[in-house]
């Protein structure tokens, strides 16, 4: 028992933390502790991914191999810890100045992220749903967090409903799964699942992606994305298509491979048709948004169908792809995050495009950062965007999907036009009210940090394709 909870002892750390902070602050003054607790929380997450990356090494396995310690669950937990703490000191000027930052916020993150910390290590069907639920409960009550907006609510109830239903789906799936290979531990199921899995084995692993491709917002389980990305504040918005993201990613990668990496054939074929019509629907849906927010809401769509792809390969190097890809989109996002929640006239956050009407005269370099950004979410050579998406597409290439990066080609094309617009009306738009220059330093650290890496990064991706396959050699074997 010691050995197993020194395994989970990240996350031990994490949950007594924010329980802790709770009591706290329920004695001392509740929201007066909002800003040192976002600043706390930041620097906790920051310490455990310093903690996770630096002593971890070999694979472990906790509690009878329902909780993994590999490589794989280390590259995603860094991951989700270092774009969780960006985001909350990202965001935190932000919400205090609109009176929404409350001492829930830093917890309830904190909370989910414990739950996605869970998710990418999960060795077991009932290891899985409790990550998942954990951080999904924590999520429906953020995005609700401004209790005096409609939007914000409807967000909330959007986002609540919809992941009760993809939470049945899962578990459903989880049920045929069990019931057909007599054990909800992956290793259970891939031996029960070698070379040719029962017909209703493989009904429950359909089930199973369906309830999975719901939290990463793949296509046709992306109904609640737009209007929750919307709805939400604009940091918690930012959060959404970051850390969740990535721990919904890994969760994939390790149930497709640790549970049923027997039967490639059978899965490889369903993740390449919800690649395809995230790419696809992603690149088409965005052309006619104004809202920012929106935008970014089918982008991330799109940006989950080129992951999807990778993962499709159904090799090493598929999920080594599928990593790389998903670090950078992160990256891109928190600088492009930064860049949206400085957009404000009249000390109101301002979300349509049109209003950055020749944004580059009054701010030249901000402008310039966004542009880089913009060009790297688009895939545009030979920023650090392009190389993750020639990462997946030779991914698909080499596992026999030709065809699936064919039209990621035709998809990113497409795409192309809608981040070309943003850059448009920066350089080019009719000039009109304009927007206020950003007052805040942290975003404004945010939004060039993240321009540099787009620029710097091709050099090496700064070590992380090596630590990807390292990773990805630890999952698939």
């Amino acid at each position: 028992m010691q050995a197993d909870l020194s395994i989970i002892l990240p996350e031990i750390v994490l949950s007594v933390y924010a329980l802790l902070a709770l009591l706290g602050v329920a004695y001392t003054g509740q929201d007066r502790m909002a800003g040192p607790l976002v600043w706390l929380t930041a620097g906790l997450f920051t310490l455990l991914a310093v903690w996770i990356g630096a002593s971890g090494e070999g694979t472990r396995t906790a509690f009878g191999g329902m909780f993994n310690d590999d490589g794989f669950a280390r590259f995603a937990k860094v991951t989700i810890l270092v774009s969780a703490a960006a985001v909350l000191v990202l965001g935190q000027d932000y919400m205090s100045r609109r009176g929404i930052l409350r001492f829930e916020y830093p917890l309830l993150v904190a909370l989910a992220v414990v739950g996605m910390m869970v998710m990418v290590s999960a060795g077991d069907l009932m290891a899985l749903y409790m990550g998942l639920e954990l951080q999904s409960l924590a999520l429906y009550v953020v995005a609700s967090l401004r209790r005096d907006s409609a939007k914000s609510t409807e967000a909330g109830l959007k986002y609540f409903v919809l992941g009760a239903l993809s939470s049945g789906l899962l578990l459903y799936g989880a049920s045929l799964t069990y019931g057909y290979a007599g054990t909800t531990l992956f290793s259970g199921i891939i031996a029960a699942a070698d070379g040719q899995a029962p017909v209703g084995l493989l009904i429950g692993l359909v089930f199973v992606i369906s309830g999975l491709a719901f939290k990463i917002s793949a296509v046709p389980f992306h109904m609640w994305t737009p209007d929750v990305y919307e709805g939400a504040p604009t940091p918690i918005t930012a959060f959404f298509a970051t850390a969740p993201k990535m721990a919904a990613m890994g969760l994939f990668a390790r149930v497709v491979h640790d549970a049923f990496g027997g039967v490639v054939a059978d899965w490889q074929q369903v993740l390449a048709l919800l690649s395809l019509l995230s790419m696809f629907l992603g690149a088409f849906a965005a052309i006619g948004q104004t809202d920012i927010k929106r935008l970014m809401a089918y982008s991330s769509i799109a940006h989950m169908g080129y992951a999807l792809m990778g993962l499709a390969a159904g090799t090493v190097f598929g999920v080594q792809a599928m990593l790389i890809y998903m670090a950078i989109y992160v990256t891109m996002n928190v600088g492009t995050f930064a860049f949206i929640l400085s957009m404000e006239r009249d000390g109101q956050p301002v979300t349509d495009i049109r209003s950055l009407a020749l944004y580059s005269r009054a701010e030249p370099g901000r402008a310039l950062a966004m542009l880089i950004l913009l060009f790297s979410l688009a895939g545009v050579p030979p920023l650090l965007g392009f190389f993750g998406k020639l990462y997946v597409l030779r991914a698909a290439y080499e596992g026999g999907l030709a065809w699936l990066a064919i039209a990621g080609v035709v998809a990113s094309v497409i795409g192309a036009f809608y981040y070309l617009r943003i850059v448009f009306y920066m350089y080019f738009g009719e000039e009109g009210t304009g927007l206020q220059t950003g007052r805040s330093a942290v975003q404004w650290l945010f939004l060039m940090g993240s321009a540099a890496v787009m620029l710097l990064g091709i050099v090496n991706m700064f070590g992380i394709e090596a630590m990807a396959q390292a990773a990805a050699a630890t999952l698939v074997n």
